[in-house]
Protein backbone atom coordinates (compact mmCIF):
# COMPACT_ATOMS: atom_id res chain seq x y z
CA UNK A 1 0.00 0.00 0.00
CA UNK A 2 1.05 3.49 -0.59
CA UNK A 3 1.48 5.91 2.41
CA UNK A 4 -1.13 8.42 2.53
CA UNK A 5 -0.59 12.19 3.75
CA UNK A 6 -2.34 13.71 6.28
CA UNK A 7 -3.05 12.32 9.78
CA UNK A 8 -3.58 8.51 10.79
CA UNK A 9 -7.10 7.10 10.87
CA UNK A 10 -7.90 7.21 14.66
CA UNK A 11 -10.70 4.21 13.71
CA UNK A 12 -8.82 1.15 13.44
CA UNK A 13 -10.50 -2.48 12.84
CA UNK A 14 -10.09 -3.35 16.39
CA UNK A 15 -12.26 0.45 17.27
CA UNK A 16 -14.76 -0.89 14.55
CA UNK A 17 -15.21 -3.82 16.29
CA UNK A 18 -15.23 -2.81 19.65
CA UNK A 19 -18.28 -0.70 18.28
CA UNK A 20 -20.30 -2.96 16.94
CA UNK A 21 -20.11 -5.48 19.97
CA UNK A 22 -21.28 -2.40 21.93
CA UNK A 23 -24.44 -2.62 19.53
CA UNK A 24 -24.57 -6.11 19.94
CA UNK A 25 -24.50 -6.00 23.59
CA UNK A 26 -27.18 -3.61 24.09
CA UNK A 27 -29.08 -2.45 20.99
CA UNK A 28 -30.67 0.80 22.92
CA UNK A 29 -27.55 2.59 23.19
CA UNK A 30 -27.81 6.48 22.46
CA UNK A 31 -24.81 8.33 20.27
CA UNK A 32 -24.28 9.57 24.12
CA UNK A 33 -23.88 6.66 25.13
CA UNK A 34 -21.33 5.65 22.52
CA UNK A 35 -19.68 8.80 22.50
CA UNK A 36 -18.93 8.78 25.98
CA UNK A 37 -17.56 5.00 25.28
CA UNK A 38 -15.14 6.05 22.24
CA UNK A 39 -14.20 9.69 23.19
CA UNK A 40 -11.28 9.33 20.65
CA UNK A 41 -14.15 9.56 18.21
CA UNK A 42 -15.88 12.46 16.63
CA UNK A 43 -19.83 12.14 16.88
CA UNK A 44 -20.05 12.47 13.09
CA UNK A 45 -17.38 10.08 12.26
CA UNK A 46 -18.63 7.59 15.16
CA UNK A 47 -22.53 8.17 13.16
CA UNK A 48 -20.63 6.90 9.87
CA UNK A 49 -19.29 4.01 11.29
CA UNK A 50 -22.35 2.62 12.71
CA UNK A 51 -24.62 3.53 9.68
CA UNK A 52 -22.24 2.83 6.76
CA UNK A 53 -19.00 0.81 7.71
CA UNK A 54 -21.50 -1.41 10.13
CA UNK A 55 -24.63 -0.80 8.37
CA UNK A 56 -26.87 -0.51 11.10
CA UNK A 57 -30.02 2.12 11.18
CA UNK A 58 -31.86 3.36 14.21
CA UNK A 59 -35.52 2.10 14.66
CA UNK A 60 -38.03 2.30 17.11
CA UNK A 61 -35.26 3.34 19.35
CA UNK A 62 -32.64 0.78 19.18
CA UNK A 63 -29.75 -0.41 16.02
CA UNK A 64 -30.59 -3.02 14.37
CA UNK A 65 -28.75 -4.15 11.34
CA UNK A 66 -30.12 -2.97 8.05
CA UNK A 67 -30.36 -6.56 6.61
CA UNK A 68 -32.07 -9.42 7.90
CA UNK A 69 -29.87 -12.68 8.21
CA UNK A 70 -30.40 -16.29 7.10
CA UNK A 71 -30.97 -17.76 10.82
CA UNK A 72 -33.54 -14.41 11.56
CA UNK A 73 -35.62 -15.32 8.34
CA UNK A 74 -35.81 -18.61 9.20
CA UNK A 75 -36.42 -17.42 12.99
CA UNK A 76 -39.53 -15.60 11.64
CA UNK A 77 -41.16 -18.52 10.05
CA UNK A 78 -40.35 -20.54 12.78
CA UNK A 79 -42.78 -17.99 15.12
CA UNK A 80 -45.02 -17.81 11.88
CA UNK A 81 -45.49 -21.35 11.74
CA UNK A 82 -45.98 -21.60 15.17
CA UNK A 83 -48.70 -18.67 15.76
CA UNK A 84 -50.51 -20.68 13.11
CA UNK A 85 -50.41 -23.55 14.71
CA UNK A 86 -51.64 -22.14 18.26
CA UNK A 87 -54.27 -20.28 16.48
CA UNK A 88 -55.62 -23.83 14.40
CA UNK A 89 -55.10 -25.35 18.15
CA UNK A 90 -56.76 -22.65 20.36
CA UNK A 91 -58.71 -20.31 17.80
CA UNK A 92 -59.62 -16.65 18.56
CA UNK A 93 -58.84 -17.37 22.85
CA UNK A 94 -55.08 -17.95 21.36
CA UNK A 95 -55.42 -14.52 20.35
CA UNK A 96 -56.73 -13.01 23.39
CA UNK A 97 -53.88 -14.49 24.98
CA UNK A 98 -51.19 -12.06 22.99
CA UNK A 99 -49.66 -9.08 24.28
CA UNK A 100 -47.74 -6.82 21.95
CA UNK A 101 -45.66 -3.65 23.19
CA UNK A 102 -42.69 -2.36 22.46
CA UNK A 103 -39.92 -4.53 24.39
CA UNK A 104 -40.14 -1.61 26.98
CA UNK A 105 -39.77 -3.18 30.79
CA UNK A 106 -42.86 -1.89 32.41
CA UNK A 107 -44.29 -3.19 36.08
CA UNK A 108 -47.23 -5.19 36.81
CA UNK A 109 -49.09 -3.87 39.67
CA UNK A 110 -52.35 -3.94 41.30
CA UNK A 111 -53.95 -0.86 43.40
CA UNK A 112 -56.64 -1.10 45.17
CA UNK A 113 -58.77 1.72 45.14
CA UNK A 114 -61.65 2.71 47.69
CA UNK A 115 -65.22 3.53 47.24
Amino acid sequence: DDQRSGRPSILTDDIVEKIENALRDDRRLTMDELSAMFPQISRSLLHETITETLGYRKLSARWVPKQLTDQHKLNRVEAGQEFLRRYKLHGDEFLRSIVTGDETWVEKSFQLTRR
